[in-house]
């Protein structure tokens, strides 16, 4: 568990936290940028405002048992490596506000914000902490990310972060097969720390 000044952040530990982490990055604006699979977002605006109205300690027990499995929907790990999640939590109201990711494999990050929490400076938090979870956790001492050169709110979240430009390819294609422009970030730190869970 890591925590921000407005952020708490965790692995994902039922399956609320895991669709409304989703559903933080499911919207129109959102997949402009992230071009993620259609079996991998929460398509119905309905839907996407109802995981996001609950508190990550709503209780849950009125659901029935088949009810939570329809909650349920399967992650699978990008083809270059396991992927390590953390669930974003606002801590003054208790609701999902994104998720951030790490490829173990590559040392890539990504991340998103629901609509709620954006344009609030949420996002250097949200990479900040995926840096502490790289360097101090996980051992690596080199962390990388990459954004479209006009996704101005992600250049600057990272920025923020303490990422630097760095070589990269020009472009990346999307899991949804869209080939956009790319620039790349890194983050480096030499001293670095590998806890019993990070291995």
């Amino acid at each position: 568990m890591l925590r921000s000044e407005r952020l708490l952040l965790y692995t994902p530990l039922i399956a609320l936290d895991v669709m409304a982490s989703a559903a933080a990055g499911s919207d129109a604006e959102a997949q402009r940028w992230l071009g993620s699979r259609s079996d991998d977002i929460v398509q119905h605006e309905d839907t996407r405002e109802l995981f996001l109205s609950m508190r990550a300690d709503d209780d849950l027990s009125g659901f029935e048992a088949r009810d939570r499995l329809r909650m349920m929907r399967k992650v699978e790990a990008p083809s270059d490596g396991l992927v390590v999640q953390l669930t974003a939590v606002h801590v003054a109201d208790g609701r999902y506000a994104g998720t951030t990711g790490l490829v173990l494999e590559t040392g890539e990050i990504g991340g998103w914000l629901a609509p709620g929490y954006r344009r609030q400076g949420l996002g250097v938090e949200l990479f900040g902490a995926a840096v502490q979870l790289a360097h101090r956790h996980l051992g690596l001492k080199v962390v990388r990310a990459g954004a479209e050169p006009t996704n101005d709110a992600s250049r600057g979240a990272l920025a923020g972060a303490g990422f630097t430009p760095a070589a990269g390819p020009p472009s990346t294609i999307l899991a949804d097969g869209r080939e956009i422009d790319a620039s790349w970030y890194q983050h480096r730190q030499e001293a670095t720390s590998r806890c019993r869970g990070g291995s």
